[in-house]
């Protein structure tokens, strides 16, 4: 009886099962899944580190879950450990990232790859992806059609199939010239908007994962280098003959190719004015703010990202340079030569002695406790400077008019305004802020229009329904003007 060919990739029952043994041992997005308290670090690693290229120094990221975890404990069983222990434990489990901090002395964090995945698996199954769209099933056909042509050798097929496209092209300007116009409805827009915001959250994942495949193989560079013999070391000549391997590795060409692209400016000046167009039609109005700020930012995003990998790849190249010509490997590959031969001498050394065995060799070790040299804070003298010192200056004249002055510039003179109000209202049922300042000007700038829309909230009505355009003159002696809701007082204010 012939069995069933249902494997995956026609792998058997047992590859696959030590495939995912692996998976569920080595993978952090699924450490994160089944976490015991998979909540609340989802929680608090998408609140504060969720957004794209977060990124928050340690101290900062330990007062804020603190300060959250005093709330959570209400509600989940948390125990007593403190932020600093959870962003360590989060941090073995390859939810976040360590990094020095570029512009201060000190670390920061930032969520990994497999905890970016994570979350994202957490929000699909908290707000499903919708089944299959009109726009997905064109995108992914289009998508087919176009490799079929790029991937074609025969020329004849190619020309006809661009013919063809030409003769689409042409009919359809024809149709839209001769007043045919057909807009795609709002459902079916909002579908493939809802596609590119799907896309778009797949984002930041992607930029730590490239970030990611590139610190794997400046190590695995350096590695080659320390690991090969001298007149082996293809990667140590490529070095010296100024080749940059990370950059001309396939995930180097592939980000330089995405990266010109996005730096393009003629490209991106057009992706912005699409986006723009797109948020200023009818149906997206639909969308939900965040949705909106998603397109909005999308390219900055995209730059953002770009430029921080592409700063990653400069670094690692520079170092990898740095690294080959002042020698350094070398003390790296002596370091590693006195490891093996220890290592060597010390099989033969089992068989005679234990690694227990006293020796008669005391060590005095240091009471000191050790920890990372990032932790001390260098003494600086300046911190204690107080500045000169101050002298006593002899009592003079208080300036009455000196003092009215400065109390004007820091405090709204709301006596002035009270009395311009109650004058208008004298000749009129009700009165608007305009009708105000057209009578008394504003004499504080600014200052005086603030003040009179505060009275008019107090002792008045807000029409927010209705505007008005208000003028003052400022500081510098330029007219101002600004449109804000009508503020109409419909009685005298009290002094």
């Amino acid at each position: 009886m012939a069995r069933p060919s249902g494997t995956m990739g026609g792998m058997s029952a047992l590859a696959l099962a030590l495939t995912y043994r692996r998976l569920v041992r080595d993978s952090g997005t699924l450490r994160l899944l089944r976490a015991d308290h998979v909540a609340a670090a989802a929680a608090l690693l998408s609140t504060h580190l969720g957004s794209p290229g977060a990124r928050l120094p340690a101290d900062d990221l330990h007062e804020l879950v603190d300060a959250d975890l005093e709330e959570l404990r209400d509600h989940f069983e948390l125990g007593s450990k403190s932020a600093k222990a959870y962003c360590d434990d989060w941090r073995s489990a390859g939810l976040l990232v360590r990094r020095p901090a570029p512009e201060s002395r000190g670390e920061t964090y930032e969520l990994s790859p497999e905890a970016i995945d994570g979350l994202r698996i957490l929000h699909e199954l908290d707000e499903p992806r919708s089944t299959v769209t009109e726009s997905r099933l064109v995108g992914l056909m289009a998508a087919v059609h176009q490799l079929a042509i790029d991937t074609d050798t025969d020329v004849t097929r190619r020309v006809e199939a661009l013919r063809a496209e030409r003769d689409r092209i042409d009919a359809e300007i024809a149709r839209l010239s001769g007043g045919d116009v057909d807009v795609l409805d709002g459902r079916r827009a909002l579908e493939r908007v809802t596609d590119v915001l799907l896309q778009a959250r797949d984002l930041p994942a992607d930029f730590a994962r490239v970030r990611a495949r590139f610190e794997e193989l400046n190590h695995d560079l350096r590695a080659s280098i320390v690991n090969a013999d001298a007149a082996q070391s293809a990667v140590l000549d490529d070095v010296f003959r100024g080749v940059d391997l990370i950059e001309s590795s396939d995930e180097g060409r592939t980000f330089s190719a995405f990266s010109a692209l996005i730096r393009d400016p003629e490209r991106s000046a057009t992706f912005d004015v699409d986006v723009t167009d797109i948020l200023d039609r009818e149906f997206a109005r639909a969308l939900p703010p965040e949705a909106r700020r998603t397109l909005r930012t999308l390219v900055r995003e995209l730059k953002n990202g770009s430029r921080e990998v592409h700063g990653v790849l400069t670094e690692f190249a520079r170092g990898l340079r740095r690294y080959v010509h002042s020698q350094e490997f070398q003390r790296d590959r002596a370091m590693r030569r006195a490891l093996q031969e220890a290592l060597a001498a010390a099989i033969p050394a089992s068989r005679q002695t234990r690694p227990y065995r006293e020796v008669g060799l005391d060590l005095e070790l240091s009471a000191m406790r050790l920890t990372s040299v990032g932790e001390t804070t260098p003494h600086d003298p300046t911190e204690f400077d107080t500045g000169s010192a101050l002298l006593d200056e002899p009592p003079g004249t208080v300036d009455l008019a000196a003092l009215a002055a400065l109390a004007r510039e820091t405090e709204i003179d709301y006596p002035e305004l009270v009395r311009n109000v109650n004058a208008v209202m004298a000749s009129t049922p009700a009165a608007t802020v305009g009708d105000v300042l057209g009578t008394h000007p504003a004499t504080q700038g600014v200052a005086s229009v603030v003040g009179l829309l505060s009275l008019a909230t107090r002792h008045g009505q807000v029409r927010g329904e209705e505007s008005e355009e208000l003028g003052w003159q400022g500081v510098d002696g330029g007219e101002r003007r600004a449109r804000v809701a009508t503020h109409v007082f419909t009685q005298e204010v009290d002094a």
